[in-house]
């Protein structure tokens, strides 16, 4: 029983473990991603430094400080572009032989040897590297020696078509590979690396993984550096078989690189091969393009060269997914008419079934018609109804305020006739005719009851209406609003269009009304109508519609 619990708790754990790698592994996904949709910005970065170094080249005081920067352009252009690098190597040997420095020349003879080993010139890089003695160079060009070395002989061991020249290679390997820690001091990173490599061309993966883990754990990494590392992680993982951790870390280092803006690398190329064995076409063959693309502008035919070889191996397992998604395709169309079949008969039964239920829906849809015809037809009378309602409120509405307007008009008319009544009384009993006849000759008073006359209806439609101002010029283009002069009155465009709201819409009771001919009448109606920003012809329409809501 105890047995039984403890082998529960550990499945559990192992797929628990299994689960979180797979959700690690789906975010680094979603972030290389990302880091690719950046790379312009990350290579932009990366030509600016270019010019920088470029820059500081040629404005270099001395011979010596032009070699150093050139020293800085070639390790820029080295997993950039092989050409640039090659052509910077070139210049730092010709600054060196002007220098007449040796160890400078061999500097920058090793510079053209590591442009020949990226670009799979074996041959030529160990001529070059023939020509200089490891004895004669001063400490610190010893690491860089043994590694150009190394890598050389280590990509000849890759490519080596014969057994014997294969071991014979190997051995020369592992022979820099063991100056390269002898050079480096330990808790370097390229001891670090280096030791990680040995470990695993040993067969010892786990101490690889152990002491690469420990490393990146201990120490802070540059985003190159990094990349570096996870790549040499990936290669223990594989080998261990540890195919979700071999993933990750190549995820880790394409990451890094793209940040690194370098166009020379592995991680991408290995996790397309990665994604194509797991189905994952389409990001595989991004991947992959990418690869392909920085290999050609960075020219490093090495890189080149492997992603040619493995083209064979991508076709493989393309033509086995196609075959397994045709495998599966097939059994599908199977189960699909199978199903088929099985509907087919449902339907046969349904059929019946239909019939009769026809002559049930017809009656139902005849009836359903129907009553939406009623319905529309309710709706018709109700909204007629509605208007009706709203029209009669408005006029209700409309003859209590001038029927109330128009009782104190009048009593106020009363008032004032007496009043001069009783002026022009008081003229003819003072004996002053010249005064009272002038006073019947003036228009001064009928102008005066005019103005009052045309005052009280403006404030009398304006409390009815009172945004009918602001909504009339809404009618009209903006620049031919009409503004009146003071607030609260109306204009005698304003007042022409008033009346037709409160209905009164011939010309010649307007004229009258207003005390203009009909001619001025109609030529105000026309001006105004030419305004319009809308259809003229319906403008004295919309005008019926002004402060519907103030009457409500």
């Amino acid at each position: 029983m105890f047995k039984r619990c403890i082998a529960y708790i550990l499945s559990i754990t192992a797929v628990v473990a299994n689960a979180a790698a797979h959700t690690r592994t789906d975010s680094l996904m979603h972030e290389l991603d990302a880091a690719i949709e950046q790379r312009e910005i990350f290579m932009a970065a990366k030509e600016a430094r270019l010019d920088t170094l470029r820059y500081e080249c040629r404005h270099a005081g001395s011979d010596e400080e032009l070699f150093d920067r050139l020293g800085a352009l070639f390790n820029e252009f080295g997993p950039y572009n092989t050409d640039s690098a090659f052509a910077a190597g070139m210049h730092r040997e010709t600054v060196a032989r002007r220098l007449d420095n040796p160890v400078f020349i061999k500097n920058a003879r090793m510079n053209l040897a590591q442009v020949f080993t990226a670009t799979g010139m074996y041959k030529e890089a160990l001529e070059e590297m023939s020509t200089i003695d490891a004895s004669t160079l001063p400490d610190y060009l010893l690491p860089y020696y043994y590694h150009i070395k190394r890598t050389a002989y280590g990509n000849l061991a890759d490519f080596a078509a014969d057994d014997i020249w294969k071991s014979r290679y190997t051995e020369l390997t592992k022979a820099y590979r063991d100056s390269i820690l002898r050079v480096n001091p330990p808790g370097s990173l390229t001891h670090a690396i280096t030791t990680a490599d040995k470990l695993n061309a040993a067969g010892r993966y786990a101490e690889a993984v152990d002491a690469m883990e420990r490393y990146m754990h201990d120490n802070k990494l540059s985003e190159h550096e990094r990349a570096i590392c996870a790549w040499t992680l990936s290669v223990s993982y594989r080998n261990l078989g540890d195919e979700e951790k071999q993933k990750e870390q190549l995820l880790l280092s394409a990451i890094s690189d793209m940040r690194s803006a370098v166009r020379e690398y592995v991680s991408l190329r290995e996790l397309a091969l990665l994604l194509y064995k797991e189905g994952d076409l389409a990001r595989a063959y991004r991947f992959l393009n990418l690869a392909v693309e920085d290999a050609a502008k960075s020219n490093a035919r090495q890189r080149i060269i492997e992603l040619n070889d493995i083209y064979p191996m991508v076709n493989a397992i393309y033509v086995d997914t196609i075959s397994t998604q045709k495998r599966v395709l097939i059994g599908l169309v199977a189960v699909i008419t199978m199903l088929l079949m099985g509907l087919v008969v449902a339907l046969l039964r349904m059929r019946k079934q239909m019939q009769q239920l026809s002559q049930s829906r017809k009656a139902l849809a005849e009836a359903n018609a129907k009553l939406s015809e009623l319905n529309g037809e309710l709706r018709r009378y109700n909204a007629e109804l509605s208007d009706a309602n709203h029209s009669i409120a408005e006029n209700s509405r409309l003859k209590e305020v001038y029927i109330g307007r128009y009782m104190d008009q009048c009593l106020s008319y009363i008032e004032r006739l007496d009043t001069y009544r009783k002026q022009l009384g008081k003229l003819m009993a003072a004996g002053k005719t010249n005064d009272v006849k002038q006073e019947l000759k003036s228009s001064d008073a009928i102008d005066k009851e005019v103005k009052v006359f045309y005052d009280t209806f403006d404030r009398t439609f304006l409390s009815l209406f009172p945004s009918f101002v602001d909504e009339f010029n809404r009618l009209l283009m903006p620049e031919e609003a009409i503004v009146p002069k003071k607030p609260g009155t109306l204009t005698t465009e304003l007042r022409i269009f008033a009346l037709i709201r409160l209905g009164i819409s011939d010309s010649d009771k307007i004229a009258k009304f207003l005390r203009y001919s009909l001619t001025t009448i109609y030529n105000y109606r026309t001006k105004v109508r030419n305004k319009a920003a809308g259809d003229r012809s319906l403008l004295e329409a919309e005008v019926m519609k002004i402060g519907l809501n103030d009457l409500k």
